[in-house]
């Protein structure tokens, strides 16, 4: 891929200076952080800010711990949290005291919360004006996460939070921008749309103070795509905090990231191959091509599941799959780019809700998408590469809970890429047994 790094705004060339965020003091209990981790209370000089696998102890902190307005917390009790993961615990703090954040953690870990949280702790609601912007690759994410807003918002009823993507009339964005009273003050969108409402002066971004992106190795790997992130950026106000989150952060993709930055508090697990799920089991089934459906089948009856997300490499394959499962009684929907607006919010609405139990997705559905039921992925046909093979078994085992991974392997190529998973995230993938214990995968 060229380098287009020059071609993004570098703050080191700007003039204006900014103000250096005052560090507030963590209430994480300093006795479970590793050595590595930077205090606190401030950082030596030249010392990098950045922190890499602190495995605090996930019930020696509170939400009540954090410095967040009581409405939230009255929230976060609604949803039934009471202890932030390893994550949400080193990230929060920073994001709330207003540093600029470059996060990589594991899927399933809560990073939505890191942002949602920090960004509604700050916004003062004024009708008609825009205050935080969160930018994302897909639709569905961005539907996501604009539920995760409203989830959160419960006690504060003068945030306002709408979703903006394409597929949807521009008619339609355009009257509720001009509505003062119908006005977001919460942006969540992906970048196409948002663009494009914002050189037809539709949207006015001048008083944004947030800026999200997540999924940012996604959102920023495409040079179009990047170039439009770039453009929307130089709408809103120099002076803003910044925070992107993603499970997986190539080195190439870092420096691209922090040209949107100043200063950033970097927060990365402590090594790539840290990156797979704890209490994911993992295997392999090899087969020819002309077995999966049968196997397939097999797995199906044989297997306890709540939900079973099943991803295949192409679009026709997705309707297909979906169509044999249907024929043969299995509770199957499935998700694809060919899909209309409408059909894709509804089949994921469909599967979040629990009125399907098996999803037949392509890598539409690989990143961020969050569906607490679901503890087996199986991979009908391997992904492209390592790091995509880890977005798709992230739908399993989220947030510290058991899921099971299981990976159909046919031809040479796809042994080379579950060899490089196994060689990038120091896994061992071992062939599917005979039988599985279901306490292995079943989160009781």
């Amino acid at each position: 891929m060229v380098d287009h790094a020059d071609d993004l705004i570098d703050y080191e060339e700007e003039e204006e200076e900014t103000l250096q965020p005052v560090a507030v003091a963590s209430a994480a209990a300093p006795a479970a952080v590793t050595a590595d981790v930077v205090p606190a209370d401030g950082e030596a000089a030249g010392e990098a800010k950045t922190n890499k696998g602190s495995y605090v102890g996930v019930h020696s902190t509170s939400f009540r711990d954090f410095l967040m307005a009581p409405e939230l917390l009255r929230a976060i009790v609604d949803c039934g949290f009471e202890h932030p993961s390893e994550v949400q615990q080193e990230t929060i703090p920073a994001a709330i005291n207003g540093n600029d954040v470059l996060c990589q953690a594991k899927s399933g870990l809560g990073k939505t919360a890191v942002f949602v949280l920090a960004t509604l702790n700050k916004i003062i609601p004024v009708p008609g004006t825009v205050s935080a912007i969160v930018l994302c690759h897909t639709r569905e994410l961005a539907y996501q996460i604009k539920n995760e807003y409203t989830r959160f918002s419960k006690y504060l009823p003068n945030v306002k939070t709408e979703v903006f993507f394409g597929g949807v009339p521009m008619k339609h964005d355009q009257e509720i921008l001009a509505d003062k009273e119908k006005c977001p003050n919460i942006i969540v969108g992906t970048p196409g749309r948002i663009l494009a409402l914002v050189r037809d002066k539709i949207l006015r971004l001048s008083s944004v103070n947030s800026f999200v992106i997540d999924e940012c190795d996604k959102v920023l790997e495409a040079i179009d795509m990047r170039r439009d992130v770039q453009d929307i950026f130089k709408a809103t106000p120099h002076n803003k905090q910044v925070l992107m989150f993603s499970a997986t952060l190539s080195k190439e993709i870092r420096p691209v990231c922090k040209k949107f930055m100043q200063d950033p508090r970097e927060i990365y697990v402590d090594d790539e191959a840290k990156l797979t799920l704890h209490g994911l089991q993992q295997y392999y089934v090899t087969l020819p091509e002309s077995g999966k459906n049968r196997k397939l089948s097999d797995i199906l009856d044989s297997l306890e599941f709540n939900q079973v997300v099943i991803f295949v490499k192409s679009v026709q394959r997705a309707k297909l799959l979906n169509k044999l499962l249907n024929s043969c009684n299995f509770s199957s929907t499935c998700i694809h780019s060919a899909l209309s607006q409408d059909e894709r919010i509804e089949t994921y609405k469909q599967f979040k809700d629990f009125s399907k139990r098996i999803m037949v997705a392509t890598d539409i559905f690989g990143r961020g998408i969050d569906v607490e039921r679901v503890n087996i992925v199986i991979n009908y046909d391997i992904s492209e590469g390592a790091d995509q093979y880890l977005h798709r078994v992230g739908r399993a085992g989220r947030f510290g809970t058991k899921g099971l991974a299981i990976t159909f392997v046919s031809t040479d190529e796809d042994k080379k890429v579950l060899e490089s998973v196994q060689e990038r995230f120091e896994v061992n993938i071992t062939e599917l047994p005979a039988e599985i214990d279901p306490k292995t995968y079943m989160t009781s």
